[in-house]
């Protein structure tokens, strides 16, 4: 997938007629899909180009910086959804103090029209954009009769009772809900990382661990989960411990430790996918190494089982 940045880079020459999704896409979930989906389809119905736009930094991180949310995502991971959803090209704006105060049609007409020259664009149903979110998909759509192009939206897609926002997977996330918040991503939470050297207590317990330390914004909150870890594409069962290890420290450095299962080699200095299947209780103290010992054993014990049923 072809990434291109405004202001710096022109548009590509081969870039004809673009049909554009439109969003912030914060943790690519289930409605980003369809967004895609449809403009990827689209795409491929009039020999055009299918691209993304985007914004580097989260606009809410320079309109109001002091009520931003924890991202879901880093920008890297969200390129790398959109790439693995086959689409054509990313354009990531570069959002700025001066970009926010832009009205809604000089957005259109700097980036969509200028800058892209876009054959159609598509939206969520609760898109807005422009100085202090002014535009909707009603102006959007005039503007696009004005200079030329096409407006579409999709309709908002909807888990159980609740319509799937990034909003709504956050607090799941920080519920410890990750099995709810797979459901409305369409794959489990994940972050990304390095394995760097920890305290080795694992090793002691016979259940050696890789401590992560990850750019990722959102971690669940403490406690044992069900996980999986990539690495070099191969896809491993494992159980992470999300904490500060009371049994140990009183006010111990919060750790994301996790062991493989079946795993043995060296990993170090490796980066590694965590992904978050299943919460399967709370962090605790206990009253001495041996106690502790005992509910690792039975912690993995309900992870195999878990991962028993599942395909990986």
């Amino acid at each position: 997938m072809e990434v291109i940045r405004y202001p710096d880079a022109p548009r590509p020459a081969h870039w004809k007629h673009t049909v554009l999704a439109l969003g912030n896409f914060d943790g690519v979930h289930r409605g980003h899909d369809k967004l895609i989906d449809r403009v990827r389809r689209r795409a491929r119905e009039l020999n055009a180009t299918a691209a993304v736009l985007t914004f580097d930094p989260h606009p809410p991180r320079v309109v109001r910086p002091d009520k931003a949310p924890p991202l879901l995502m880093t920008i890297e991971q969200k390129l790398d959804r959109m790439a693995a959803a086959g689409m054509d090209g990313a354009a990531v704006v570069h959002f700025t103090r001066e970009l926010s105060r832009w009205d809604p049609e000089t957005f259109v007409q700097r980036v969509l029209v200028e800058w892209l020259n876009i054959a159609e664009v598509w939206v969520g149903a609760n898109f807005l954009f422009g100085r202090d979110r002014s535009g909707n998909f009603s102006l959007l759509r005039s503007l696009g009769a004005r200079y030329g192009f096409r407006v579409e939206k999709i309709t908002p897609v909807r888990y159980k009772e609740f319509v799937v926002s990034s909003t709504r997977i956050r607090r799941l996330i920080g519920g410890g809900e990750v099995d709810e918040a797979g459901a409305l991503l369409g794959h489990h939470y994940f972050i990304d990382g390095e394995v760097v050297p920890g305290a080795r207590r694992g090793q002691t317990h016979g259940v050696p661990t890789a401590n992560l330390s990850t750019a990722n914004e959102i971690i669940p909150p403490d406690g044992v989960y069900a996980t999986t870890v990539t690495i070099d594409g191969s896809i491993h069962p494992a159980v992470t411990n999300i904490g500060r290890r009371p049994t140990f420290e009183t006010d111990g450095e919060r750790v994301v430790e996790t062991h493989l299962f079946d795993y043995d080699e060296d990993l170090y200095g490796r980066r590694i996918r965590l992904a978050f299947v299943q919460r399967l209780r709370g962090e605790r103290a206990f009253p001495d190494a041996g106690t502790l010992r005992r509910q690792i054993a039975a912690d993995c014990d309900q992870a195999r089982a878990l991962f028993d049923q599942l395909a990986l």
